[in-house]
Formats: structure tokens, C-alpha cells, sequence
């Protein structure tokens, strides 16, 4: 039977009752219908407070990003806001091992966060470049065990808004997932030029 994801460890443990399709929660959900309507509706909150309430204007940390997931899943997972500690892979792409993410954590804030936050005063091509490497190279990383597709997209979104501009429309990304999936890994070579076409275009609406 095939999972979600293909993962070992402690942070593979499943609900018991949920042929192995929904993770260890604390809530005891096992179909997978409800842990998805469970996710969106904490996301939706997530997004209400980050957006709406509480916008970070200053550089952005990965504090931040592990205070976003666990105010986000922290009431479902144990593990929320932590940095993944198995193996995963996704589709047959390996993410960067888990022994290696605290490195490349500190990295990520150096590299990314701290080069490209804040955004304020970008112009459209300055915040193309920053969103894009930034997506790519936290997409690559996969710091958690699940969410690491909707938090890099909260990410993008504040990113935008600090330039000023609405959350990006990821309906392009959706509908050509295939081509978004080789943009993201085109990003082991560094080049980043696929994914700022989609950012581009999620950030025009097309």
C-alpha cells in the first residue's frame, strides 16, 4: 500500500485504525478526509493571525517559521514546530536527510531569510527573486515532518505582503504541479530561474 510519504523513524508512527494513511495525532482522527478538513481550518486561523493581526515587517527568522507550524498543527501533531528527525521522500525525489537539516537550517536563515527579509521597498523583480530562492531552497529542505507545502506558501504570502502586495494565487502552480515539481528540484543546481516564472505568475494571478 502505498503512503503520503515513504518514511522510518519515530516520526513515521501512524493512527492506529487508519491503515496507515493519517499520522499519530492527538486527536485520535484516523480518516484522512477529516485530518485534511482539520489542517485547512487551523490554517485558515493561521492566516488570519499572521496576515490579517500580526504581520512581521522586520527579517524574518526561522523562529518565526516554527512558531507559525506549531500555532498551526500544535493542537494535532507532537511534533509541531520541530525540525523533522526521518528520512523522507516524496514521488521518488529524497528531501535533505534528516541528520543534515539543523545544518542546513542555519543556512537557509543566513542564506535566505536574512538576505531577502524584509521585503519592504522590493520592486516586483527584487521580490520574484527573494520568494522564489526562498521557496526553493525550504521546499529542498523539508524541515517537517508534514505541512512543509503550506507553511513555504504562508511564507511566500508574507514575504509578498511585507512588499506590499496581495497573497499569491498558487492556482497555476496546482493545475502544472509536474513542471512546478522540476522547478523546485532545479534548485540542487542553483538555478532558480524555472521557479520565478511560477512565482511571477502566481503573483500576477495567472
Amino acid at each position: 500500500m502505498t503512503t503520503r510519504y515513504d518514511v522510518a523513524g519515530t516520526q513515521g508512527m501512524f493512527e492506529t485504525g487508519s491503515d496507515e494513511q493519517v499520522l499519530a495525532n492527538k486527536l485520535g482522527i484516523t480518516a484522512v478526509a477529516d485530518m485534511d478538513e482539520a489542517e485547512l481550518v487551523l490554517l485558515q486561523k493561521l492566516y488570519e493571525s499572521v496576515l490579517a493581526d500580526s504581520l512581521p515587517m522586520s527579517r524574518l527568522t526561522m523562529a518565526h517559521i516554527r512558531t507559525w507550524h506549531r500555532r498551526w498543527l500544535g493542537n494535532l501533531y507532537a511534533w509541531a514546530g520541530q525540525a523533522r528527525t526521518v528520512n523522507m521522500s516524496k514521488g521518488g525525489f529524497p528531501f535533505a536527510p534528516a541528520a543534515q537539516i539543523p545544518r542546513l537550517l542555519t543556512e537557509f536563515e543566513h542564506e535566505c531569510l536574512s538576505r531577502y527579509t524584509p521585503c519592504a521597498g522590493y520592486d516586483m523583480t527584487q521580490l520574484i527573486e527573494a520568494i522564489a530562492v526562498t521557496h526553493v531552497e525550504f521546499i529542498l529542505i523539508h524541515p517537517f515532518r508534514e505541512g512543509n507545502g503550506r507553511i513555504s506558501r504562508l511564507l511566500a504570502d508574507v514575504m509578498a505582503a511585507q512588499a506590499g502586495e496581495g497573497p499569491l494565487d498558487y492556482s497555476s502552480w496546482e493545475s502544472n504541479r509536474n513542471d512546478y515539481i522540476l522547478a523546485v528540484q532545479e534548485g540542487l543546481a542553483r538555478n532558480y530561474e524555472p521557479m520565478k516564472s511560477w512565482v511571477e505568475c502566481a503573483l500576477e494571478g495567472e
